[in-house]
C-alpha cells in the first residue's frame, strides 16, 4: 500500500513529498504532472487547493489577459513571440505563462488498459497552449478530408501510448500518415490566456488554404450562385431515391411536406 512505501521510505530516509495525510501519487516530467490517488479516488471529490503546482487556480490568476504569439515549422513549435526557441526552453517558458494563467487543468475519469476506470487530475499548461495552437493551425492549412481523417486518428493514436504500443507496425504507420500531414504546417497562432481560457486570437501561414474573396458574404460574383441548385440536387439524390424505394415497400414516410412557401423572400 502507499502507506507501506511512505513508512518504508521514512525509515530508510528516503525523502517524499506524501504523507499519510496527503497521500497522493504524483508523476512529473516536463510536460505536466498527474495527481491520483487519496481522496482523489472518489470522482465527487474536489481536487484541493493545495494539490496543484504548475497552474495557479484560474479565480486567482491576473485580472488581465496575456497574448502569446507561437511560430511552428513542419508541426514543430519552433519559436514565442518572434523569438525562436529550442524545445526544451519553450515548453518550460509556456509551462509558465499559462500556468500563471490557471490553463491546463484537466479533471477526468478515464479507462485504463484492463477496462478498469480511475479518476486522473493533470496539469498540462504549456502543452495545453501547443495543442490549441497547432490544431488550429491544421484547420487553416490542411485540406477538409485530409484534416478529418487525422482527427478520427488521433484517439487511436492516443490509445497506443497510452497502452504502451509504441514499438509497434501500427504506430510506425500512423507516424509515416502524420508526418505527411505536417508538411505545410508553418505559421504563427496568436493565443490570448485569461483565467483558465486558452482563446485563440489569431492565426497566420504562407500555405494557409483560406481565401477571403472566396469565404466573403458580401460579394455574389465569387461564384455563380445558382450553381447551389445542381449541387443541392444531387447532393439529396441517394435519400431522394431511398424515400422513393420504401414507399413502394408500403412504409409511410417519416417526414411530412415540407412548406417551402416560409423560406420564400418578398
Amino acid at each position: 500500500s502507499r502507506e507501506d512505501a511512505i513508512a518504508y521510505a521514512r525509515e530508510k530516509n528516503v525523502p517524499v513529498t506524501a504523507t499519510t495525510e496527503k497521500i497522493y501519487s504524483n508523476d512529473r516530467n516536463i510536460w505536466h504532472i498527474s495527481h491520483e490517488g487519496g481522496d482523489l479516488e472518489d470522482p465527487w471529490n474536489e481536487p484541493p487547493k493545495e494539490l496543484f503546482r504548475l497552474t495557479t487556480a484560474p479565480e486567482d490568476a491576473p485580472d488581465k489577459p496575456t497574448c502569446v504569439e507561437i511560430e511552428f515549422r513542419k508541426g514543430i513549435p519552433v519559436g514565442i513571440n518572434g523569438e525562436r526557441m529550442e524545445s526544451v526552453p519553450l515548453l518550460k517558458f509556456l509551462n509558465k505563462v499559462a500556468g500563471e494563467n490557471g490553463i491546463g487543468r484537466v479533471d477526468l475519469v478515464e479507462n485504463r488498459l484492463v477496462g478498469m476506470k480511475s479518476r486522473g487530475v493533470y496539469e498540462t499548461p504549456g502543452g495545453t497552449l501547443i495543442y490549441a495552437a497547432h490544431k488550429e493551425l491544421e484547420s487553416l492549412v490542411l485540406d477538409r478530408e485530409t484534416l478529418h481523417f487525422k482527427e478520427m486518428l488521433s484517439p487511436k493514436y492516443a490509445e497506443l501510448v497510452y497502452y504502451g504500443a509504441w514499438f509497434t507496425p501500427l504506430r510506425e504507420a500512423l507516424d509515416a500518415f502524420i508526418e505527411k500531414t505536417q508538411e505545410y504546417v508553418t505559421g504563427m497562432v496568436r493565443l490570448k490566456l485569461y483565467k483558465g481560457n486558452c482563446i485563440i486570437a489569431g492565426r497566420k501561414s504562407p500555405y494557409s488554404l483560406y481565401r477571403e474573396e472566396l469565404a466573403t458574404f458580401g460579394k455574389e460574383d465569387v461564384y455563380d450562385q445558382t450553381d447551389a441548385k445542381g449541387f443541392i440536387n444531387l447532393f439529396g439524390l441517394p435519400l431522394k431515391v431511398r424515400a422513393l424505394v420504401e414507399m413502394e415497400w408500403g412504409k409511410h414516410p417519416k417526414y411530412g411536406e415540407p412548406d417551402y412557401s416560409i423560406f420564400k423572400r418578398d
